[in-house]
């Protein structure tokens, strides 16, 4: 048995790195080589990123998934792994089998109201209490979607009503899907290739016919009408395509000089010569089309054979990028963070009735949380060579950054107090942040340009990470806090040693060993000071940037009035704390309201819809924004509970000889 309690922590973790190296070990194609397509670079939202990320950020915006379920499977079968459309995938069928990617349920609609104003009740595909529908049965309804759209799109989006905001998002989707169907060809187009060809065989004459017109001399009818078909796709195409996905004739031109496949056959008629990338982009189009998987294969690899030479950065770029987004390591992260705070809750729930076993669970989440903050480690570095940029650029990206410093903070604790708490700060923060991450990610693309006032590196790097690094320690001391008074109210642990009876406690012999409470007390007072400090000084930094970009230190911003509540708040605790306010219970109280002046300060102040920060979070995670404030209220509510009621001041008694704890203050005496 403790042969067996010693080998499962190492177990636990044998088995989660045997998963990471499979997901980053590389995987063959199948028969089409959709993975190497994947990895072509496209220039969107004034960026270089992979075919790949295009569709995961479009279906994303669509359906709120990144794949396309191929069959429907009951929740209880959750052993079978159901068959799935990758994006990409999904992405090359929008493109070159519109038909198929028609009949696709994946436009998400959920309000009652809307489904009864376009007659859909009894249609879609049912999952989880959400309906999903097709192109095909949306197409009678689509002028309805709309003329809904373009109503709502003309009201302020804090006046918007749920219904309005449902259609709003809907009529986006359907046009989204609409544009990307014109990404790589004209809809409705068999042989790209053969067109293209015809195009450029006639460009010559129907140049000459164009000029000869402009000139009021005689020219070729039939060479114009030859050239005008053809030319009126083209610019419905330029128009609407999605991305631009052709390079420059000239590799040293800037993005600007990227295309869209409508926009480059189009600027042949003063060219007078068809982007070689044309060609090739229109065979991969037709081989997909026509399900010609050699054909496509040795189109993509003829593609990636023109670019390397001339466009090495941008196919290097689309190659990370897509492995980036293939091993999705904040997602792993994420899985890995669930299991370790399953053990470590375990864990401390046996802490007292089996030591040895609650042992072997502490070190199991312990080790767990190392690898998870590991992998999380790895994508945000990765992520920030990705884009050039240091680890904050936008609300995603702070949410995974605020995981990873809280996750690091958690390790820490545990290290210093081998109890179990820091695991559970740990893991619990690496996933509730990762979870907001993903959510955040629903939006669309996580790497997109900066905003000007933003672009500079400098600035970022210290004002925003420092400041940053001041929001996630003040949460880690207010989820310290919730822990304390969560054990208090519903367990007898606060009174206990901070090891369980029967192990050696390194404590000199006649001096009193520390109790689970005054450990939990140490650490939160230890993290305000912590994020007291990196509060003030980010939000120094941030006036300094402040002066430069805009020419005032200080302007009563909605944004910089919440960093300053932070900073106050925090003091606030400190003080309190100094000047015998208040105890460890009143501490905890005060750590707790700080998430929620954190929370509003970070996220809220941007629902006023006011000032020069106000960016990056809409009234859309105002719902659960709520929640979260509810929560930490709720907690407030449970740590102002009278002392008798609390379950460790009730249990409290002496301690065993062998490990004494000192004397325990009467409960009269106790202040809040």
């Amino acid at each position: 048995m403790k042969l067996f309690l010693k080998l499962a922590p190492w177990l636990c973790l044998a088995l989660f790195v045997a998963e990471i190296a499979a997901v980053v070990a590389p995987k063959k194609d199948g028969e089409f080589h959709t993975r190497e397509f994947a990895r072509l670079p496209v220039l969107l939202g004034g960026r270089i990123q992979p075919f790949d990320t295009m569709a995961r950020n479009a279906l994303l915006q669509i359906r709120s998934t990144g794949e396309v379920p191929l069959e429907e499977v009951p929740a209880w079968k959750f052993w079978h792994h159901a068959a799935k459309l990758k994006s990409t995938e999904w992405l090359l069928e929008v493109m070159t089998r519109p038909d198929d990617a028609d009949k696709r349920p994946i436009f998400l609609i959920h309000h009652a109201d809307l489904l009864s104003e376009l007659k859909l009740e009894g249609k879609g595909v049912e999952k989880s209490g959400l309906r999903y529908y097709t192109f095909e049965q949306l197409s009678p309804v689509m002028k309805e979607i709309e003329t809904q759209g373009q109503k709502a799109s003309k009201v302020k989006a804090e006046e918007q009503s749920t219904f309005q905001k449902q259609v709003l998002k809907l009529a986006n989707a359907t046009m989204l899907y609409r544009r990307l169907k014109l990404t790589l060809q004209p809809e409705e187009t068999e042989d790209f290739p053969g067109m293209v060809a015809d195009y450029t065989k006639n460009l010559e004459a129907g140049r000459a016919a164009v000029l000869a017109r402009e000139k009021g001399q005689p020219y070729d009818t039939n060479a114009l009408v030859s050239l005008a078909l053809p030319v009126r796709q083209f610019e419905m195409m330029d128009q609407a395509a999605y991305a631009f996905v052709v390079p420059p004739v000239d590799p040293a031109a800037g993005r600007e000089h990227w295309l869209n496949t409508g926009a480059a056959l189009i600027e042949t008629l003063q060219t007078g010569a068809v982007n070689p990338a044309v060609p090739l982009l229109a065979r991969i189009a037709k081989a997909y089309g026509a399900k010609q998987a050699a054909e496509f294969n040795q189109a993509v690899a003829a593609y990636q054979d023109w670019l390397a030479p001339s466009f090495e950065r941008e196919v290097t770029k689309g190659r990370a990028e897509f492995f980036f987004n293939d091993m999705k390591p904040f997602l792993h992260a994420m899985i890995i963070d669930i299991m370790a705070l399953v053990l470590g809750a375990a864990g401390l729930a046996t802490f007292s009735l089996l030591p040895g076993v609650s042992e072997s669970l502490r070190r199991a989440s312990l080790y767990l949380i190392i690898l998870a903050c590991l992998v999380h480690t790895f994508g945000l570095v990765f992520r920030m060579v990705l884009e050039g940029r240091p680890p904050v650029t936008n609300l995603y990206s702070s949410a995974v950054f605020i995981g990873w410093a809280m996750t690091i903070v958690g390790i820490i604790l545990e290290r210093l107090y081998r109890v179990g708490i820091g695991n559970l700060v740990a893991s619990g923060a690496g996933f509730v942040t990762l979870m907001i991450a993903h959510n955040l990610a629903l939006g669309g693309d996580t790497m997109e340009m900066l905003r000007a006032v933003l672009d500079t590196n400098f600035w970022l790097a210290t004002h925003v990470v420092v400041i940053t690094l001041g929001y996630a320690a003040t949460f880690a001391a207010g989820g310290t806090a919730i822990i304390y008074i969560l054990l208090g109210v519903f367990t007898p642990m606060l009174h206990q040693p901070l090891r369980p009876a029967g192990e050696s406690t390194g404590a000199p012999a006649g001096k009193s060993v520390q109790t689970v409470g005054k450990a939990l007390s140490r650490m939160t007072y230890g993290i305000v000071c912590f994020a007291t400090l990196f509060s003030f000084v980010g939000t120094v930094l941030g006036g300094i940037w402040a002066d430069q970009s805009w020419g005032r230190f200080w302007g009563w911003d909605p944004k910089e009035n919440g960093a300053l509540l932070i900073v106050l708040w925090n003091a606030v605790i400190l003080h309190a704390r100094w000047g015998g306010l208040v105890r460890e219970r009143g501490i905890m109280t005060l750590a707790v309201f700080g998430n929620i002046v954190t929370s509003f300060s970070y996220f809220g102040v941007n629902l006023l819809n006011v000032g020069l920060h106000s960016y990056g979070f809409t009234d859309s995670g105002f719902k659960w924004l709520m929640i979260f404030i509810s929560i930490q209220a709720a907690m407030i509510a449970l740590g102002l509970l009278p002392q008798h009621l609390w379950r460790s001041f009730r249990a409290a008694a002496p301690a065993a000889p062998e490990t004494p704890v000192g004397p325990t203050p009467a409960p009269a005496k106790a202040g809040a």
